[in-house]
Parts: structure tokens; C-alpha cells; sequence
């Protein structure tokens, strides 16, 4: 715009200007998150390719307190440099190639008595950082074996190690070790991101933890809710929940009360430092939530905005807060506690008369196993309390069970497993709404293009529903309205149900913003977010004029947007375990249109003319026909495999029979992707389990050419007729706002 350097105020002080260089007296350390808990086979070795989703940033006063608070913000159930079981071997490797377990086999050979010097010519690491993890590791054997006293606590609490993590090496628990600090006065203190070492004084309220004598941080006498954010990006768990914190921050401000965030993710526009009166940047454990509200001496606090890492801490926070002043605000814990335990939830839906599929919870194998052969295969399994999937997957059998017991979850008593029947052939729903404990806004209902069984966060949705008729749509307005008020719901919900046969079942209840919240409320022009934080605050949703469930005129389709290519050795094809990193928004005035904008956007090359492979199971012959039929008569030309071929000539369709990878044969998929014959893939696999179960190769390379793959049969009908949409002329292009406006009439 052709300012100066020294024409550009410094918000942060409101005397420097943009030419004066930072000078600052703290440590910023970045820690990326990778999806690597989400791609068991993928290649962890990290090199010129980007392979992160997201990042965690901490601030302290030394590279060791730092790193730390960075460990522990990244949420991968671990918050410390914590032993490693490997041997040696393996240690060696993990050191000679950096993947993300690099950090945590340094500490480990250090020990293992390896020299900072070995490590160095080993790792190509500079001293200076192995010195500061050899410094961690000091401190860990010192706790372990020395008799901890005041100024030893204070020193390891000084160097970042959590009240947990101090527990834990010497023997006692987090209370004990939460009551003897405070009694020894051991307090955090919050110091002023400032830029200039303290030259002059700071205007940013803008804090970060540590342990000295002077609190930068006083807290004001305004009325004051603190948010808790949603911590690094992941699949699973992104910016949509950053989307509804600074809604909430928006609706608190509105409202006269000073708005606090607590986050620790530097993408976030929830972190930027003038969003919220004032910012945390700090992990999100209950002892570092807990200490901000404390310092702020909070009215309450707010856990709905930020996904599941903020709902674990409801019952802890609740507990810990008892007979004090501040309070979790919205729905009560209690409540939050009976969505999240799938036993009191049954239990809760068979009183309400809402049907659910049969489930169970086991705490071992033999546990899991009876239930599975009581429910009957397929079955649904997952951990409890987790978001994004994460671990989820459809078994049938026996034999698969115990792989997936083995292999992709730890069960215990702490750990249990939730198997749930599977609903095979349903359609998906979700449901996000806003209840104030009497009344309920249904901002959207919402149905999959996929089939029940592939994760809300990776199915294309359409809003408003297209396959639902009234008597489903009735039942799915009954449903919400018994949940919210069942739950006791103060705030925001979605629920995920599954529709076959006219019945509906409930799937599940989050009470929480859900990763389609920004998507609802862009398409119909209500904030969300916004109506909850004002319910929480204690508005109804009458004085809002906002009841039943909205209408508008237009078709909004969400699209996700996949990581495949980045990530070697992934397969690309779709489940129950969530794999999307992001989505886009398609939206016109029919659904044809509106799935093509969002194909489109989603980085999806659909092509106007050549070849579709087309190979699907026994089960999805008939359904793929009409698809089939519909591409012909665009010109394109059919390939498809013995079994799909013959079905459709017999149907009276022109097709090339290609051969099998496992033939050996030509012509095969393979090469005809590589020739360029092939434009797009439609392959339905069987029923079966596993990353190489067959057409991996072929979903593989068509991620790599980039050649557009299809899975179901749904998804390859809606994406068919957006081509034919786009083939017959030019799409209509209308702003956001006027679909808004429009939305507004419909409603008046």
C-alpha cells in the first residue's frame, strides 16, 4: 500500500514502529504435529516433502521450559521426553534417519549414556540443542533419586516439567504435587509478549506461563470467561474449532464480558494477539488451563469450541473448581459425561425410546470378542473418548478383532473398546443445532453422499437434505429436540445418525461445536457459535427469533480435501477412521451445480471426455448401472474388469475388458493409467479389511496421477451428475451475501 517500515505502528508496544528490530527475552519453540497416528503404513521419515497438518508453538523462558510446554501441547499421549522400551538397534536408526520419534530416541540415548558429542556427529544436530535435552534428562535422574525439596521443585517446575510428570519420577501423585507447590508458594507467573526485551513497556495482553517472582497478568474487575481452543491441527481436529472460538470471543464482547483465549496453535486466528482481550499461549492439560483461570480469577469457562481436548477437561475442571468462584458455563459436565460414555448414552437413548444399533464396551479381547459374537459381524470398533476416528474400524471377523486388538489400540480397564453393530447400506446424518435447555434451532441437517461406515469428517454432504423424505426428516427433528433436552444441552449439538428401512438410528452425540459448524453457518447465514455463546451467557433462543430448523432457498455441498499425495504408501481408500486434513464449500441454487463447485474446489480434475474404469463388487452391480448408462451417453468410453464388464454388456453397454493386476495380462489398469486411457475410477471394493487388500496399487497410483477415484456408489452417482451439470453449459455465480439475503426472506 507504500507505507514506510517507519510509518507502521508496533501494536504490541504503541510506540516502536515496524523498522525497529524485535528484541526479546523469552523462547519461541514450534513443534510440528504430523498424521502419523492416523497412517500406520505410511513412511515416517521426514525430508523435503511436507508431511505435518499442523503445529504447536510454546514460549518460555529457556529452551528446556519451552520444549516442554511444546511436548505437551502436541497431544499425542505423552507430555514429557518419555523412556523409550526400543533397543538399541532400533534407537540407532531412529537417530541416523529424523522422523518424528527423532527427539524422543535422543533423550532416550542419552540415557543409555550416549555422549552429546556421539550424538552430534551422529544426528548433524548442534550441541547447544542436545545440551538442553541432556539438561531434561539431568533433571529427570535428580527427581528420581534425590530427595526433592522447595528449591528442587522450583527448579524443575522452572524448567517446564508438568506437576504430572513430577509425580510420576518421584513416586507421588499430581494432588500431592499440586498441594505442596502451592503451599510452598511455587505459583506460575504470566509475563507480556513484548518484542523489545522489555525496553518499553508493552500495550498487547498477550501472556505466556512461567515460574519467577512478577506476574505481568493482572486480572481485571470486568466480568470474564475464559475459552479453551483447540490446540495443534490434525485430522480429526482443525480449524473449524478455531472458527467457533472467535465466534465465541465475537458474541462475549458483544455482550460486555471480557473474552480470555487459552491455545497453543500459531495458524489459529483465535491466536492472534488482538482477537481476544487477552491471550494465553499455553498447552491445554487441565494444570495449565487451570492455572490461567485462576490467575484471571474467570467467572467461568467455556469448553465447547474446542473439539475434544476442551470436553476431556469438563469433569476434571468441574471437580477442581468445586466451591469456587468460576465454573465450566453451558452444558453441565455431568451431562457432557453421559454423551461421552457409551454405556450411561445407551443407557439414556433407551429411556428417551430413540433406537440405537446394539453395542457393547469391553476392557479386554475376551470381553470385545463376546460382545462382537453376541452383536454379530460386521462390528464397529474404536476407542472411547476420541475424536476424528482415530483407531475406528469396521471388523468382520474374528481373526480381525484380535489383529485390531494387537495392533491398533491399547485395552485395559482404562482403555475400554466401544463395538458397535455396523448399519451396512444406510445413509449417514448429521445435526447441528443450538439448545438453551428449553427450546432448539436446527441449523442444518445434513445427509452423506457415502454410505453409513465412511467418517462424517471425509463424507461429501449436502445441506439441505436430498434423499430424506418428511416422515425421516420428522423423526430427525424428534430425535434432536428429545436428545438436547435428555442431555440437557446448553449450547451447541450434533448428533450422527443413520437412516434404513424408514427407521432411524442414533449413531452418536457430541455435545460440542462439530467440525460442520463453519459450513452450516456460512450456508445459512447464522452464526452458530455465536447463538450458543449467548445461550451459554444465558439468552434464549426466543429473544434470537431463532426456533425449529432453518430455511433457505439454495444446496450447499461440503467436499473434503485429502493428504494422500503428500503421504507415500497411504491408501486412499475411506472409512470409519477420519483421513481428511480439510474441505471446501460448493453452493448454487440445485445440487448438480452445487457438487461440481465443490469437486472442483476440492482439487478434483473432472474430466469432459476419455476413459472410466469401472470395477465394484457383486453388491454394487446394479447400483452402478444407471452411472454406467449415463457415461456412455456423455462419449465416454468403459473399461471394467471380467465380473463388471460382463454384467454391464449383458445390460446392453459397450465395454473393454481389462485384466487384473494379479494376471499378469494386458491390457490392465495399471497401464492403461499410465497411457492416459484412463480419466476417472470407479471401484467399490469387497468387504474386507486392511491397507493391501486388493485395487491398492491402482488407488495409489491414481492418487499419484491424480486421476479422479470414486469408492461408492453414491459418491460416483453425485459426482456423474455434476459432470453432465457442468457439461451443459456455464455455472451462475452469486456472492454469499445474497444467498444469505435470500435465506432471511424465506425465514420472514
Amino acid at each position: 500500500m507504500g507505507y514506510a517500515l517507519d510509518e507502521i505502528p508496533n501494536n504490541i508496544t504503541g510506540k516502536t514502529y515496524a523498522a525497529l528490530e524485535p528484541s526479546i527475552d523469552y523462547v519461541v519453540l514450534k513443534i510440528p504435529r504430523w498424521p502419523f497416528d492416523k497412517f500406520r503404513t505410511v513412511d515416517r521419515v521426514l525430508g523435503t516433502q511436507m508431511k505435518s497438518t499442523g503445529e504447536v508453538m510454546a514460549i518460555g523462558r529457556t529452551v528446556e521450559e519451552g520444549l516442554l510446554k511444546a511436548i505437551r501441547s502436541l497431544e499425542i499421549d505423552q507430555e514429557y521426553l518419555d523412556p523409550l522400551s526400543w533397543p538399541d538397534d532400533r534407537i540407532m536408526a531412529e537417530l541416523k534417519k529424523a522422523t518424528d520419534q527423532r527427539l524422543f530416541a535422543i533423550a532416550e540415548a542419552l540415557r543409555r549414556g550416549m555422549s552429546v558429542e556421539e550424538l552430534a556427529d551422529i544426528t548433524k544436530w548442534d550441541t547447544y540443542f542436545l545440551h538442553k535435552v541432556r539438561n531434561i534428562i539431568d533433571m529427570e535422574r535428580t527427581l528420581r533419586t534425590s530427595e526433592v525439596d522447595d528449591a528442587l521443585l522450583r527448579r524443575a517446575k522452572r524448567m517446564g516439567f508438568s506437576d504430572d510428570v513430577i509425580a510420576r519420577l518421584t513416586g507421588a501423585t499430581s494432588d500431592e504435587v499440586r498441594r505442596w507447590r502451592r503451599e510452598a508458594g511455587i505459583m506460575p507467573t504470566y509475563k507480556m509478549v513484548d518484542t523489545c526485551a522489555a525496553e518499553f513497556s508493552a500495550e498487547t495482553p498477550y501472556f505466556y506461563s512461567t515460574y519467577e517472582k512478577e506476574n505481568d497478568a493482572v486480572p481485571s474487575d470486568r466480568r470474564k470467561v475464559v475459552i479453551v481452543g483447540g490446540g495443534p491441527i490434525r485430522i480429526g481436529q482443525g480449524i473449524e474449532f478455531d472458527y467457533a472460538c472467535v465466534h465465541g470471543v465475537l458474541a462475549l464482547q458483544e455482550e460486555g464480558v471480557e473474552a480470555i483465549i487459552v491455545n497453543n496453535n500459531p495458524e489459529t486466528v483465535s491466536t492472534d494477539y488482538d482477537i481476544s482481550d487477552r491471550l494465553y499461549f499455553e498447552p491445554l492439560t487441565f494444570e495449565d488451563v487451570l492455572n490461567v483461570i485462576e490467575n484471571e480469577k474467570a467467572d467461568g469457562v467455556i469448553l465447547q469450541f474446542g473439539g475434544q481436548t476442551a470436553i476431556n477437561l469438563a469433569m476434571p475442571l468441574m471437580e477442581a473448581l468445586e466451591g469456587k468462584h468460576a465454573r465450566v458455563l453451558g452444558t453441565s459436565p455431568e451431562d457432557v459425561d453421559v454423551a461421552e460414555d457409551r454405556e450411561l448414552f445407551s443407557a439414556l437413548m433407551d429411556r428417551l425410546g430413540i433406537p440405537q444399533p446394539p453395542s457393547g464396551t469391553g476392557h479386554s479381547f475376551e470381553e470385545v470378542r463376546t460382545i462382537a459374537n453376541r452383536i454379530g459381524y460386521p462390528v464397529l470398533v474404536r476407542p472411547s473418548y476420541v475424536i476424528g476416528g482415530r483407531a475406528m474400524e469396521i471388523v468382520y471377523s474374528e481373526e480381525e478383532l484380535l489383529t485390531y486388538v494387537e495392533t491398533a489400540v491399547k485395552v485395559s480397564r482404562a482403555h475400554p473398546i466401544l463395538v458397535d453393530k455396523y448399519i451396512s447400506h444406510a445413509i449417514e446424518v448429521d445435526v447441528d443445532a443450538v439448545s438453551d435447555g428449553q427450546d432448539v434451532f436446527i441449523g442444518g441437517i445434513l445427509d452423506h453422499i457415502e454410505e453409513a461406515g465412511v467418517h462424517s469428517g471425509d463424507a461429501t454432504m449436502t445441506l439441505p437434505p436430498q434423499t430424506l423424505g418428511t416422515e425421516i426428516l420428522e423423526k430427525i427433528v424428534d430425535i434432536t429436540g428429545k436428545v438436547a433436552r435428555g442431555l440437557r444441552i446448553k449450547g451447541l449439538l450434533n448428533l450422527q445418525l443413520a437412516v434404513r428401512d424408514g427407521e432411524v438410528f442414533m449413531i452418536e452425540a457430541n455435545p460440542r461445536a462439530s467440525r460442520t459448524v463453519p459450513f452450516v453457518s456460512k450456508a445459512i447465514g447464522v452464526p452458530l457459535a455465536k447463538v450458543a455463546t449467548k445461550v451459554i451467557l444465558g439468552k434464549s433462543l426466543r429473544e434470537m427469533g431463532l426456533t425449529g430448523v432453518a430455511s433457505f432457498g439454495h444446496v450447499a455441498v461440503k467436499a473434503s480435501v485429502f493428504p494422500f499425495l503428500k503421504l507415500p504408501g497411504v491408501d486412499s481408500i475411506l472409512g470409519p477412521e477420519m483421513r481428511s486434513t480439510g474441505e471446501v464449500m460448493g453452493i448454487d441454487k440445485d445440487l448438480a451445480s452445487a457438487m461440481y463447485k465443490a469437486l472442483i474446489s476440492a482439487g478434483m480434475k473432472l474430466p469432459r471426455e476419455g476413459g472410466v474404469y469401472i470395477t465394484v463388487n457383486d453388491a454394487d452391480k446394479p447400483e452402478i448401472l444407471e452411472t454406467a448408462r449415463r457415461l456412455a451417453k456423455m462419449g465416454f468410453h468403459i473399461y471394467a474388469t471380467r465380473g463388471t464388464s460382463t454384467y454391464l454388456r449383458e445390460q446392453g453397454l459397450q465395454t473393454t475388458t481389462v485384466y487384473t493386476i494379479s494376471q499378469k495380462m494386458d491390457p490392465d489398469a495399471l497401464g492403461l493409467m499410465r497411457r492416459g486411457k484412463i480419466n476417472l475410477i470407479i471401484n467399490t471394493p469387497s468387504n474386507a479389511s486392511g491397507v493391501r487388500r486388493d485395487g491398492y496399487m491402482m488407488r495409489r497410483l491414481a492418487v499419484e496421477l491424480e486421476i479422479p477415484f470414486l469408492t461408492t456408489v453414491q459418491a460416483a452417482r453425485a459426482t456423474v451428475a455434476a459432470m453432465r451439470r457442468a457439461a451443459g453449459g456455464s455455472l451462475e455465480v452469486m456472492d454469499l451475501a445474497s444467498h444469505h439475503r435470500a435465506a432471511s426472506l424465506d425465514r420472514q
